[in-house]
């Protein structure tokens, strides 16, 4: 009933298939507008020259005194002017043209990517299911878990260590201390060095005096040693 209602839904094949059609007619139909707006340029170009030389007879003839014909050339050129005009109006529908399409062609590439880049987050979707994710967030969970535990059994010690009772380690330590506080009791004080008394300084003062030479008296005389016995003849 639905697809009467609204239609058979197209094969996925056939959408690819008419836009790379599309796509052909585009380049084919742009192509086709470059080279009639090129040939349109070419014969535009040509009727100008065409203007120049019928208006160049209308001076010749017009110096020649000839009006009938300079008239004649003129009816020409006004003529080629015209056509020039109609050149210039189908260049610029050619232009516009080509330029929509290759506007169309852009935005054409450009949802096509969009679609494809549409489909593939589709299907990466539909390839990453919830229930895929919770499986893999739970084995993770799980591993983890099991690693702790490694951890865990790792940290208790293993083999004789685990027989060994701290406090009554701790209670030997104690007994080896006060052994060896005893000893240190009993041991004889050390008998502290004595110190050589510092010897006095010597005061300048109870110096020895340095014995001073006598000076010695210059040689008496002859008249001073008869003096000399005189006075002690008269102090008798």
């Amino acid at each position: 009933m639905f697809k009467k209602l609204f239609g058979q839904k197209p094969a996925a094949s056939t959408v690819p298939q008419s836009s790379a059609n599309a796509a052909t007619k585009t380049i084919s139909a742009i192509q086709n507008l470059t080279e009639h707006e090129e040939s349109l340029e070419k014969r535009k170009a040509l009727l100008e020259k065409r203007v120049e030389a019928e208006l160049e007879k209308a001076k010749e003839f017009t110096r020649l005194k000839k009006k009938p014909q300079a008239l004649q050339c003129l009816k020409k050129k006004k003529l080629l002017e015209n056509e020039i005009s109609n050149l210039d109006n189908m260049i610029m529908r050619v232009n516009e043209q080509r330029m929509m399409l290759e506007g169309q062609r852009t935005t054409t590439e450009v949802v096509a990517s969009m679609h494809t880049a549409a489909l593939a987050a589709k299907d990466n979707m539909k390839a990453m299911k919830i229930e895929n994710v919770d499986k893999v967030l739970d084995e993770i969970n799980e591993t983890t878990d099991q690693m702790r535990q490694l951890n865990e059994v790792f940290a208790n010690p293993l083999g004789l260590g685990t027989d060994l009772d701290d406090d009554e380690l701790m209670g030997e330590l104690e007994e080896i201390e006060a052994s060896e506080l005893d000893k240190e009791l009993l041991q004889p004080a050390p008998v502290p060095a004595t110190k050589a008394p510092a010897a006095a300084a010597a005061s300048p003062d109870k110096l020895p005096s340095v014995p001073q030479k006598q000076k010695q008296q210059p040689a008496k005389t002859q008249e001073e040693l008869e003096l000399e016995a005189l006075q002690a003849e008269m102090a008798l």
